[in-house]
């Protein structure tokens, strides 16, 4: 269903994603919220590969594969430097670990009864977690649908490649043709990242 709407709402869009395939709306699943978004603060501006590997240092650090409130407030800094993390990524560490022990920050079940913006109102409280984190919080944890990152470097690619546009849409624009892709923006954007992917294979054949 939410394939054949995208297809209807956008030929150009629909166009693309005959060539790429389908691919599926995304499933909530279990997280813990301290992890998640540790993990979210540490990927933040870096390659996937130094990403993994800094958190897997960090993990180690704390003695555990899940990351926890009680164990990022346990560890020194020295500990976080070895690890890879930056000073501005562990102060972020820090809050993220001060609101979870303060129980200022919303249980996963608090959030799943929560809209998006509220969401990402309540979130972006803790230092180092921007909009974008939290959207992909919704996306990929949560399983939301219909969760347009604006801000996404690779979206608004997508976007300008599927378009034919000369130049990169602004958030602006980018939410002005998101509007024919409601109620399934999420999978618009999983298919305008795969468009970026697919050009750049193409383009290395």
């Amino acid at each position: 269903i939410a394939r054949d709407h995208l297809r209807r709402a956008d030929p150009k869009l629909g166009e693309w994603m005959d060539r790429i395939g389908d691919l599926s709306l995304p499933r909530p699943e279990p997280f813990a919220i301290v992890h998640a978004l540790a993990r979210s603060i540490i990927y933040q501006q870096l390659h996937g590969k130094a990403a993994e590997t800094i958190f897997g240092r960090l993990q180690s650090a704390l003695g555990g594969r899940r990351v926890s409130a009680r164990a990022l407030a346990r560890i020194d800094d020295v500990d976080l430097r070895a690890a890879g993390v930056s000073a501005g990524k562990a102060r972020a560490l820090r809050d993220l670990a001060e609101h979870a022990l303060s129980r200022r920050l919303p249980t996963p079940a608090a959030l799943l009864a929560m809209d998006d913006d509220g969401a990402i109102e309540r979130l972006t409280a803790v230092r180092g977690i921007g909009p974008w984190t939290v959207q992909m919080l919704l996306m990929f944890r949560m399983g939301r649908v219909d969760v347009l990152p604006l801000s996404d470097y690779g979206v608004r690619a997508g976007a300008q490649l599927v378009h034919g546009l000369d130049a990169m849409p602004t958030p602006a624009e980018l939410a002005a043709l998101g509007e024919a892709w409601r109620p399934y923006r999420s999978l618009a954007s999983l298919y305008l990242w795969r468009a970026v992917d697919s050009a750049k294979e193409s383009k290395n054949r």
